[in-house]
């Protein structure tokens, strides 16, 4: 039986609060890109799995305690699109909060996680992550 698109993006949603990289990759295409807006130093576009392993989530364990606790607010999905609101729970080794709001587009296709766009906020990235 296969899974919805909403039940492939709330387990890469469960993978990112539980730092389960095997999982968390098995949610996406091997060529899935994941865009930032805003200014801060995720912003742009992240290119396949490697990049976005090494590019963010590297820098979010390196930085965060535990990851980061996605509390869903609100899921819709019109066929492979999926739309998530949620504020986000972390604090950083630093002891920093880091409690984002967050909009997240994804496209899911063949099963996969094709594309993200993920719309936050720009000012707290930079004081918990720095520039960079």
């Amino acid at each position: 039986m296969s899974r919805s698109s909403t039940e492939i993006v709330e387990e890469l949603i469960d993978a990112i609060a539980n730092s389960d990289a095997d999982k968390l990759l098995g949610t996406l295409a091997d060529d899935v890109t994941w865009t930032f807006f805003g200014s801060h130093r995720f912003a742009g576009t992240f290119k396949g799995k490697d990049e976005l392993m090494n590019g963010l989530f590297a820098v979010i364990g390196d930085i965060l305690e535990d990851g980061i606790k996605l509390h869903v607010s609100s899921i819709v999905a019109d066929g492979g699109r999926v739309i998530v609101e949620g504020k986000g729970q972390a604090r950083s080794k630093a002891g920093l909060d880091y409690n984002n709001d967050y909009c997240l587009a994804f496209d899911v296709e063949a099963g996969k996680i094709q594309r993200v766009r993920e719309y936050l906020d720009s000012e707290l990235v930079t004081k918990v992550f720095g520039r960079g």
